[in-house]
């Protein structure tokens, strides 16, 4: 994605939309979601060619009060991420399922101002350090800055700007349009969710991703932008012409 235009913008989210629905086809949510974390790394790499090194670094975790929303394949390959890595985390006297369990019961309702001043660290970062840092959603991966510094004094409520990496936020973004707009081709529910509550009604669900897969919704009680879906959806469809 190296046009940087609207132009070039709307081309690349037809590309990766039409890409996404071809693996959705054929190989299912997971390969998609796979090819979208993909897609970031490489495009991110072109569009930060020439531009100031982010700040970010192992043990960084300021930003990490911040709400974070993600996609259901993002959330179904977290559950089972979760699960997957319980036992061995659990030796070392850690429980991240608890631990969302109890983040989930602290946070569920409260919007982005009140996440950022309740300065609850997320579930995840234990020590400093993400303990799913292969996993974590689009969201996670477009947030970077040029001043850790920057970062601690925000969450501090210090200062209000962050000098946030603007290549992040734009590759994340229109992948993670592209996604939803293939999604919601393929009939599924395709809008953003609250991760903390989604994951909890994906783990207590057996059955979330299969019922999913059928059209049903059944991360729906963590919804965090129906005001947007009409909008989105229309912009979707206009970008076909």
């Amino acid at each position: 994605m190296s046009d940087t235009t609207e132009h070039g913008a709307d081309a690349f989210f037809r590309e990766q939309r039409d890409a996404f629905t071809h693996t959705l086809a054929t190989q299912g949510s997971e390969a998609a979601l796979l090819q979208a974390w993909d897609s970031f790394d490489g495009n991110l790499a072109i569009q930060c060619e020439g531009q100031p090194s982010v700040d970010c670094a192992k043990g960084c975790a300021s930003c990490c009060t911040l709400r974070v929303t993600a996609l259901a394949p993002e959330v179904f390959v977290l559950a089972d991420y979760l699960r997957a890595t319980a036992p061995a985390l659990q030796r070392h006297g850690i429980d991240l399922i608890a631990a969302v369990r109890d983040a989930d019961a602290a946070t569920r309702g409260l919007d982005e101002t009140a996440r950022v001043a309740a300065r609850r660290r997320c579930a995840f970062v234990v020590k400093g350090v993400c303990l799913i840092h292969r996993a974590r959603p689009l969201a996670c991966r477009g947030h970077a800055s040029y001043d850790r510094r920057a970062c601690a004094d925000a969450a501090a409520g210090c200062v209000d700007e962050v000098p946030f990496s603007g290549p992040h936020r734009l590759v994340r973004l229109l992948l993670q349009a592209a996604l939803q707009a293939a999604l919601r081709d393929q009939g599924k529910a395709w809008g953003a969710y609250e991760l903390n509550h989604a994951l909890v009604l994906a783990l207590d669900r057996p059955d979330a991703q299969a019922a999913w897969q059928q059209g049903e919704d059944p991360l729906a009680d963590a919804a965090a932008d129906l005001e947007l879906r009409e909008a989105m959806a229309a912009g979707f469809d206009e970008m076909r012409h």
